[in-house]
């Protein structure tokens, strides 16, 4: 699959191109921004795109309206199929947002619903309940996700809902030539909904790539040879900047070792979560960290354990927002790229990735552990990679078995010594092929 092989990058297109928060009903071709910014993705080592929701919204695109029409803020389905051309072009595949367990109370079904009542065609494209009323005062209530009356809850066990929605899927694929879905909110869906989706999209397309949002709980309840390809890697998150917070990185190799140790009871081993360490929804990465000199190193830890590592635009160079700002803070417009020592490194980091078959696919042992120190070991049939990060502010040894007396590093390109041990340089990361 190619999307194991991948480095993602995330856009918030509304976000990105500067789009008005509420749905104004005026066109603007703001998506073909995109287009500015590739020679700046193809750069920092990213080859596949996910977008955050683009189909006509009520206001922040999880709320749709029309599942079939890019919106109107950003763009023409014309000017969506010219980037995404353009994105094949380089090299770079797209995956969509699929919002799938909700729709937006502008969506033209629950419209009907609202003008009909009992007699329209859609009632039980929804959960409604004719005899009692919502928080907007529709004389009806309706379930909403998770209390979020805009978000309309649908029934994915009526057959009419499922057909449109796999057709709005098969016109995405035949328009815009998409490659991936990202499932919004994966955990809400009915199960059987999402073995028909797996099921219809191979039979669309050779490869497509599903991967789903999960927060919490077993992930193969979802990630499995009959549903998800994929799912994000949520407990992860929080284990990655927590452990270098705390001074503690115990806490992101214990939660590796669970989940993709070498023992036979570990939960995902051979299977590729979905990584990143901020996205849309959190606080950006450098407004988490303590300590700035931790930035490098955190990436370095995301690059190297085993996942598909996703880099959400504007903090490969250290953008700051956090989520007590709200939202639009944490999606906020740039009128370009920037580049930085950040923005290198992690050119560096994906370049290592995407040609490394043991980071792409190999297995996880943890060889050296301390409170600011870590090395483990990602093996393949093919070759052995060491990634050793040293968070402290002062330089150590580690002392274990490496195998042999010298490797190089594949960050670097320089070689190691590592006779009397492993040295590692403050704030530093290595990546050792040994």
């Amino acid at each position: 699959m190619w999307a194991y092989e991948s480095v993602f990058y995330q856009i918030y297109p509304l976000g990105f191109c500067g789009a008005p928060f509420e749905n104004d009903g005026v066109q603007a071709h703001r998506i073909l921004k995109v287009e500015d910014w590739i020679g700046h993705i193809k750069g920092l080592g990213a080859n596949a795109i996910y977008f955050s929701p683009l189909f006509e919204s009520d206001t922040h695109g999880y709320n749709t309206r029309d599942y079939r029409k890019v919106d109107c803020r950003l763009g023409t389905n014309e000017d969506f199929a010219q980037v995404c051309a353009a994105l094949h072009e380089e090299g770079i595949r797209v995956v969509l947002d699929g919002v799938f367990n909700h729709a937006g109370r502008g969506f033209f079904a629950f419209q009907d619903v609202l003008q009909s009542r009992e007699h329209s065609r859609y009632l039980n494209w929804f959960y409604i309940d004719l005899g009692g009323n919502s928080p907007y005062n529709d004389g009806l209530w309706y379930e909403g996700w998770e209390g979020n009356y805009d978000l309309v809850k649908l029934n994915l066990r009526n057959e009419e809902v499922i057909s449109y929605l796999l057709e709005s899927v098969r016109y995405w694929v035949e328009e815009f030539d998409i490659d991936g879905l990202r499932l919004d909110v994966a955990y809400c869906l009915e199960e059987n909904f999402v073995r028909r989706l797996r099921s219809f999209c191979d039979g669309l397309k050779p490869d497509f790539f599903l991967v789903g949002e999960m927060l919490h709980g077993d992930y193969n309840r979802l990630m499995n040879d009959s549903m998800l390809h994929s799912v994000t890697n949520y407990e992860c998150y929080k284990g990655l900047y927590s452990s270098f917070n705390s001074m503690n990185l115990f806490e992101i190799v214990h939660s590796l070792l669970r989940q993709f140790g070498p023992e036979n009871w570990t939960l995902y081993k051979g299977k590729h979560l979905l990584s990143f360490v901020d996205n849309h929804d959190v606080t950006r990465i450098a407004s988490n960290l303590n300590n700035e000199r931790h930035l490098p190193l955190i990436y370095a830890l995301l690059f190297g354990m085993p996942g598909i590592p996703c880099v959400y635009y504007g903090s490969e160079w250290g953008a700051r927002a956090h989520k007590r700002e709200g939202d639009p803070a944490l999606r906020a417009c740039f009128d370009a790229p920037m580049e930085n020592e950040l923005t290198a490194w992690i050119a560096r980091l994906a370049a290592v990735r995407r040609h490394s078959h043991a980071l792409q696919y190999g297995s996880f042992r943890s060889l050296f552990l301390t409170n600011r120190q870590c090395v483990f070991e990602r093996a393949s049939q093919r070759e052995r990679v060491l990634v050793a990060i040293n968070a402290d502010e002062t330089p150590y040894r580690a002392w274990f078995d490496t195998g042999c007396q010298r490797a190089a590093d594949l960050i670097s390109g320089q070689e190691t010594e590592l006779e009397s041990g492993m040295l590692l340089p403050a704030y530093s990361a290595i990546f050792l092929r040994v």
